[in-house]
């Protein structure tokens, strides 16, 4: 890679983003965690409790963006093992934005703050050239015990994969909005694209409720928020957080019915699909079924879909008798539909 390379649509090649931050990375010794691949937010010492910093624009979704937009930077924070408390927003609004649209931006805002009693103190917002469509980049701070800090310092090989609420739910939304009446040409049924496009609001994208069950419930050798890539790279992600391997089972991979037709129809892998919504989570083998536990009696689907490996053995699918690498999503499986 030189200075003529150029990227397209997604996150930055994980090799050239760890280049960038051991260059650039801060040397502040109040910085606890630090930025790195699969580490969700910033944790930053306050003397008696940590403050958990979290910023992530939304660039696919086109409906109810605000909604989005709190609720993946605080799926982030609590992924940590923090408490998300305040919110800014970032409003960057195409020439001729309403003042209707820009009206229901600010009101989905307050909602999803509302619904995790977060408050939102503040941002910008602007009418800017060369857009087509509103974009909103949040910021979320929060909160947290020393004691509670999540993170996946503490993994070892053989510790569980688990993935709960099942995946790509953010995906299943943004298709069933973004190609509506594709699919009604299809033959889908207005009742089939409705219950898709309120995957955004159950089984929901947050997953601020089920980290806090499962921070609450064990020790945590680490959680991550799946998003760009799928849940694929969300586990990729992990592992390499930890500098570890891992081997996945594609049988035992939480594939919504639902989801999996929507992929299939637009020819999208699931696995590549972005999957806010799911929570991923790493946890000593001995714990698992207590985890499991934890979780089921809160009506949260939770399942153990692989392991850790030691440093250097790879990163696996195993689907059937056959061991194939991970695949590798350089962009999101979301994108083809844009």
């Amino acid at each position: 890679m030189n200075n003529e390379t150029t990227f397209g649509t997604g996150k930055l090649p994980p090799d050239f983003l760890a280049r960038l931050l051991a260059r650039y990375g801060s040397t502040d010794p109040r910085l606890v965690v630090r930025p790195g691949l699969g580490l969700d937010a910033a944790v930053l010492d306050l003397g008696d409790q940590y403050l958990v910093a979290k910023s992530d624009p939304i660039t696919f979704a086109t409906s109810e963006i605000g909604w989005y937009a709190v609720h993946v930077n605080a799926n982030d924070v609590a992924c940590m093992g923090g408490t998300p408390h305040w919110f800014l927003a970032t409003l960057l609004l195409p020439p001729g934005s309403s003042a209707t649209l820009i009206a229901s931006l600010f009101a989905q805002i307050h909602e999803a703050c509302a619904s995790l009693s977060v408050t939102l103190v503040g941002g910008h917002t602007e009418i800017s050239h060369g857009l087509e469509r509103p974009l909103v980049a949040g910021t979320m701070l929060g909160t947290m015990p020393k004691a509670a800090l999540v993170t996946p310092a503490d993994a070892r090989p053989g510790d569980h994969l688990v993935v709960a609420k099942g995946f790509p739910i953010e995906g299943t939304a943004i298709i069933a909005h973004e190609r509506a009446e594709e699919l009604r040409a299809r033959g889908w049924s207005e009742a089939e694209i409705a219950e898709a496009q309120c995957f955004l609001h159950e089984p929901g994208i947050s997953v601020v409720r089920a980290a806090r069950i499962a921070a609450g419930a064990v020790p945590l050798h680490g959680m991550h928020d799946p998003t760009e890539g799928g849940l694929a790279t969300g586990l990729r992600e992990m592992a390499q957080a930890a500098g570890l391997g891992l081997r996945v089972h594609s049988a035992s991979l939480p594939l919504l019915p639902l989801a999996a037709r929507l992929c299939a129809a637009f020819d999208l892998d699931p696995l590549g699909t972005i999957a806010s919504g799911a929570l991923c989570i790493v946890v000593a083998p001995q714990h698992s079924p207590a985890l499991l536990a934890a979780l089921s009696a809160e009506n949260i689907p939770a399942v153990v879909v692989g392991k850790l490996l030691a440093a250097g053995s790879g990163e696996w699918l195993v689907t059937g008798e056959e061991q194939v690498p991970l695949p590798t999503f350089t962009v999101d499986e979301i994108t083809r539909l844009f």
